[in-house]
């Protein structure tokens, strides 16, 4: 499982949810990542502190801030590119649809359980996202 987090002013995905100040977490499902991966990354997202306090030290968390999430499932995170020759990523370690989109489910389930609101892109869709970045700030999760 992988996230891309960025922290935002505000953001949108259409189709979906608009959130105002929080993060975008783009969330890839790999084949083997189950339900205890989901509540171990959410916890990290919720806890990950990359908002400033009042000295400007990343010391405050979405939690800290009363921030939303604004959740996208997004496969390609998962692609492989190592390939030797050609410049087509590789998407063979990503999750089949039919596993991950309760993943993603769960993901969601479990930020909103810890406290943070939740918006979704519509899992599948082609979307349009919409961010403005604050900082910017972009963080690499994985477990």
């Amino acid at each position: 499982m992988k996230v891309v987090v960025q922290r935002v002013a505000r953001a949108s995905a259409r189709p979906g949810g608009a959130i105002g100040h929080g993060l975008v977490v783009l969330l890839g499902v790999a084949d083997g990542d189950d339900e205890a991966d989901c509540v171990r990354l959410a916890g990290k997202v919720a806890r990950l502190r990359v908002f400033a306090d009042e000295r400007g030290k990343f010391d405050r968390s979405l939690l800290d801030v009363s921030g939303a999430a604004l959740v996208v499932s997004q496969f390609t995170l998962i692609s492989d590119t190592r390939q030797q020759k050609g410049t087509r990523p590789d998407f063979h370690l990503a999750a089949r649809p039919e596993v991950a989109e309760p993943l993603y489910q769960r993901f969601c389930e479990e930020l909103r359980a810890l406290g943070v609101p939740v918006e979704t892109g519509v899992f599948g869709a082609h979307m349009d996202i919409e961010v403005v970045l604050d900082g910017p700030v972009t963080i690499v999760l994985e477990i």
